[in-house]
């Protein structure tokens, strides 16, 4: 904990008004900075002064009713500090941040795929192109408007042996969800515990009787 917080203040120091906010929560820190200066960011982070040698995770963030729509959100590891740090950047919808891939090269099909479920395009990547949705799709899924219907689905048909499109329907079932423990007993026989009742007891060669 205490060296996350002088790492924070080191980053402050180091990075000035490319910081926007730094927050320790929950033994985790958070530091959000300006997305122009993302490149710049990560760029200290990975050298020695803050010594993040992996980038585990980018990932994007949806608030609809948010000036700044999305969160980009970097998830670095150090194995010399034993830490983590979570960087986050405010991206407004239609814009773009720039590509961290000459940093992280794992960054390549991590920003694909925000571009891909979110729309957030990531200038100076190599090849920014969709990399989970059928050719062709429309829209951004893991947008929180984005409609779980209306949609098709392009796949290929065996038995006409040809591509077809379908129409895309997403259905949550109700499920019912038992969360009592297993050692307070249930009040009804449980699936299975109906054969317990007709075995045959051992020592009388009678069937068993439930209590």
């Amino acid at each position: 904990m205490a060296d996350l917080a002088s790492l924070s203040e080191s980053i402050q120091a180091a990075l000035g008004g490319a910081v926007v906010e730094s927050v320790m929560a929950r033994g985790e820190l958070t530091i959000e900075v300006q997305a122009a200066e993302i490149l710049r960011v990560m760029t200290h982070l990975q050298g020695a002064a803050g010594e993040f040698k992996i980038l585990v995770d980018l990932c994007g963030v949806d608030w609809p009713q948010r000036e700044k729509r999305f969160d980009v959100v970097y998830h670095l590891l150090s194995l010399t500090r034993n830490a983590r740090v979570r960087i986050k950047a405010k991206v407004g919808e239609g814009k773009s941040i720039p590509s961290v891939i000459t940093v992280y090269p794992a960054a390549g099909w991590f920003e694909r795929e925000t571009f891909d479920m979110y729309g957030v395009a990531f200038t100076d990547h190599p090849d920014m192109r969709r990399i989970l949705t059928d050719y062709g799709f429309s829209g951004y899924p893991l947008r929180k408007d984005f409609p779980l219907t209306g949609y098709v689905e392009l796949r290929y048909d065996d038995e006409l042996k040809r591509v077809v499109y379908q129409p895309v329907q997403l259905v949550q079932e109700f499920r019912d969800f038992d969360f009592m423990s297993p050692w307070e007993g249930a009040p009804h026989i449980l699936p299975g515990d109906e054969k317990a009742a007709m075995a045959p007891d051992a020592t009388s060669g009678n069937p068993g009787k439930t209590p």
